[in-house]
């Protein structure tokens, strides 16, 4: 019965230290997971007004006309590109404050990509999605928020700039609204 014994823990410990050997092996194979991607092709984030014209008028990606494709947002200094796509690329716009690039969005041709496969390509590069629901997958490092949204776009935001947005934003609704109800207290 010792006997026994002893042949199932020895079977016990070269299964564990089978086990242990494969975990190692899969570990040591598997392909490293790069951080959100802040640029696209020669684009990234950051750069000035000026360096995305030029980056635009360089790629045949873009079908960039110049200052027409340019226009301010109301109500703000904010500068924005639209411009059309060619090949798998629809439309892209680039936002900018303060002069920098903050937002980049790519608007793809769905007849010639597909969701699943751009999500199924990400993970494989970026690992798993810090969330995902229906309308969006998204991945993010500490300066970046990278998302595969439906219908088929990518986007890329600068997460310290656009936190100083949303903030400004409510200081300006919470301005007026106080002067709304200031407004409303004089009649």
């Amino acid at each position: 019965m010792k006997h026994a014994n002893r042949g199932l823990a020895a079977a016990a410990a070269a299964l564990v230290l089978s086990l242990l050997a494969a975990e190692a092996g899969a570990q040591a194979a598997a392909p490293a997971v790069t951080p959100a991607p802040s640029a696209f092709r020669a684009i990234s984030l950051g750069m000035k007004v000026d360096e995305v014209k030029e980056a635009l008028r360089k790629d045949a990606l873009y079908l960039y006309r110049g200052d027409p494709d340019v226009s301010f947002l109301p109500l703000s200094s904010e500068t924005l590109i639209e411009c059309e796509g060619s090949s798998y690329l629809s439309r892209a716009y680039f936002q900018f404050a303060g002069g920098r690039l903050y937002v980049l969005i790519l608007v793809l041709d769905q007849r010639k990509l597909d969701h699943y496969s751009l999500f199924t390509a990400f993970t494989a590069k970026y690992g798993e999605p810090v969330s995902f629901n229906p309308t969006e997958a998204v991945w993010q490092s500490e300066t970046v928020r990278f998302s595969l949204e439906r219908p088929l776009t990518v986007k890329y935001i600068d997460r310290g700039v656009f936190q100083e947005q949303v903030a400004r934003g409510a200081a300006q609704q919470d301005l007026e609204q106080l002067s709304r109800e200031q407004f409303i207290g004089q009649f």
